[in-house]
Formats: structure tokens, C-alpha cells, sequence
């Protein structure tokens, strides 16, 4: 058997919206032999772990440590149709992602995991809870980038051909307690913040699941008015994922006050959200949605603005946008975007 990993058992038990003491009594157990299942005190034998796995709905092999190898698990993902060129595009992240370690283990550099969030907080619970663990208050992230890697989330940013329709990928190597994101940096620079704080998502809730490849379809669903997206069967992950970036990136307390501050009670203009929008460092496509579901907008209205060109307006109006396709920075040769951790690493192993 192998090792029995505690932080699944109480992430699933949360997950189904139960307290240890109920857990507990449907077992036949003590509440106070699952909180040192939870606390890695105590390993269940095989008799407890099948009646643990029934009762949660769960293989057994969920909550063991004998996983198969995570890159192993994505090349097989139904997510996409893993083609020779998107094959080759996701073994170019895994021999980053076997670098950066190789540099981690070099330099005697580590990064702490974020919690691991479960239950049944809602998305937008979820995303104040963590900018509060963050002390970011309500204000705008500047990078956004830095910002999740310094928080366990190893990122790194590269180019994907048109044919590859994928966003992001997740990946969570649970042997070494080390998470990565590959996000596709052909999309806008707005478009890659969101698909970042998407992945972080994962990160933070479904790190106990496989990886995750997120294709163009996330955002495709999101554009969706609200009540169509409940209705329609979106994956449920992707769909929390979303809206979680949505709260993360744009705290609604944070909207409703500039614009009530700024603004007034008046109509909003198209120029007023591309505003609104260029201060949070957002597509003006998100920031129409959020302002739509914050009622600060109406249904008519987000669907004319939606017509519109954000682009060539915001350049006419501001001189310029974060919506504009093009090469960001820190790029190398390859148009790949690094870390500065990992450059600095790099740079230090190479001077030693």
C-alpha cells in the first residue's frame, strides 16, 4: 500500500460537505481518530481505508501516494486532442519544469504551498479569503505573475501555435510539493493574467486531482451571460476557476465603489469602462461581465459595448492597451517568458 496522504482525506470529507464528527459516526469511528487521520498521525488500515474511500465516493488509490507520473497523466488527457504539435509543446514545459528543480535542488531554494482550500466556499468567497491571506485588500494586482509564484505556483509563459487551442495547463508533482502552470502566451497579456489566476485556482482547490489542460473554451463559456452558464453544462471546475479569477483580479466591493465614487449614479460610457477596465488590468471583455453581474450595467447595454472594438478604441482614446497581441517581456530565443526566480537561480548556479 502506499503512502496514505492526509490532506486528500480531509479535503474530500470537506468537499462533501461533512464535519469530522459526522464523518465520523457514519464510519462507526471516533471524530478523534479522523483528525489524526487529517493530521498525518495515523494511517488507516486497508479495512478503514475501503470504507473511508466508499463513503466519499472515492479509489482507494485517491488517497495513496502511488500516483502515476503527473506528465504521464497529461499526455493522456481527454481535455484536448493531444496532437503531435501540442505533444511537443507540453514536453518542452515538462523538461522546464524538470529544470526548475534541478535549480531548486542546486541552490537549496524551496517555495512553501499555499493552503489547500476546501468545502464548499463559493468563488467569490474563496477569492476574498485568499487576497485577505495575501494582505492585498482590495487594490489591483501589478504582477500578477510574481505575485502567484512567490505563493507556490511556478509559472512559466510561452508561445502555443494556433493550431494548440489551449490556455493553460496545471500540473501538481506531489512527491516533491511542487506546482506549475504553463499559460499560452499568444493570448493578449489581460487574457494570460486571467488564465494565470485560473490555473492558481487549481492550484489553491483541485491540486489533489490530475493536471488539468484548459483550452480557449473557458473563456468562450464565460462570455456566456450568468444564467446561461448555470444552465448549460459547463465543467464545474473550469466554471469555478473562472469566476474566482473574475473576484481575484476584480474584488466587487473594489468595482461598485469607483464607480459610484467616479461615476455617480450615471450611465456608464464605453470610455468609463475602458477606464475602469485599464486600472485593473483587465480585457474589457471581463470587465463588461463583471460589471453586468455587479448590476452596474445593464443586459442591453454590455451587449452593445460587446460589439465594439476595444482595441482600436482604447489605443484612439489612451494612446494604448494590454489587450494588443504581441511580445511581452523577458522573452528569450525561444519566446519564452521565465521567472526572474528561475532566472536568478540559473545565474547563480552558473556562477558557482
Amino acid at each position: 500500500m502506499g503512502q496514505f496522504l492526509p490532506a486528500r482525506l480531509k479535503k474530500a470529507r470537506e468537499d462533501a460537505g461533512l464535519t469530522q464528527e459526522s464523518f465520523a459516526r457514519s464510519l462507526g469511528l471516533s471524530s478523534e481518530f479522523i483528525s489524526l487521520l487529517e493530521a498525518g498521525k495515523r494511517a488507516p488500515s486497508l479495512e478503514t481505508l475501503s470504507r473511508i474511500s466508499a463513503a466519499l465516493h472515492k479509489d482507494a488509490a485517491f488517497f495513496l501516494g502511488d500516483k502515476e507520473p503527473a506528465f504521464k497523466v497529461l499526455f493522456r488527457a481527454p481535455a484536448v486532442e493531444i496532437s503531435q504539435i501540442a505533444r511537443q509543446e507540453l514536453e518542452r514545459f515538462r523538461r522546464y519544469v524538470d529544470d526548475y528543480m534541478r535549480l531548486e535542488e542546486a541552490t537549496g531554494r524551496t517555495l512553501e504551498l499555499a493552503p489547500l482550500y476546501s468545502g464548499r466556499l463559493s468563488p467569490e468567497r474563496m477569492a476574498a479569503e485568499e487576497r485577505r491571506r495575501l494582505g492585498l485588500g482590495d487594490e489591483p494586482v501589478r504582477d500578477i505573475f510574481a505575485l502567484l509564484e512567490r505563493n507556490g505556483l511556478r509559472i512559466l509563459r510561452g508561445p502555443l501555435p494556433p493550431a494548440v487551442a489551449i490556455s493553460g495547463v496545471f500540473v501538481f508533482l506531489e512527491a516533491r510539493n511542487a506546482a506549475f502552470a504553463l499559460i499560452n502566451s499568444a493570448q493578449t497579456p489581460c487574457r494570460q493574467a486571467f488564465t494565470a489566476v485560473h490555473e492558481y485556482c487549481h492550484y489553491l482547490k483541485d491540486r489533489s486531482e490530475p493536471p488539468i489542460i484548459d483550452t480557449h473554451r473557458i473563456f468562450e463559456d464565460a462570455a456566456r451571460p450568468k444564467a446561461a452558464r448555470k444552465e448549460a453544462r459547463f465543467d464545474k471546475k473550469d466554471q469555478f476557476a473562472q469566476e474566482f479569477a473574475a473576484h481575484f483580479l476584480m474584488p466587487p466591493a473594489k468595482v461598485r465603489e469607483i464607480v459610484e465614487r467616479d461615476f455617480g449614479a450615471g450611465r456608464l460610457s464605453y470610455d468609463d469602462v475602458l477606464l475602469i477596465k485599464r486600472y485593473f488590468g483587465v480585457s474589457a471583455q471581463a470587465m463588461l461581465r463583471a460589471l453586468c453581474n455587479l448590476g452596474l450595467l445593464t443586459a442591453g447595454r454590455h451587449q452593445e459595448y460587446a460589439r465594439l472594438d476595444p482595441v482600436q478604441h482604447e489605443k484612439r482614446v489612451f494612446g494604448g492597451t494590454d489587450e494588443d497581441y504581441g511580445p511581452g517581456s523577458g522573452l528569450d530565443s525561444a519566446g519564452i517568458v521565465v521567472s526572474d526566480r528561475y532566472r536568478l537561480m540559473e545565474r547563480e548556479v552558473s556562477s558557482q
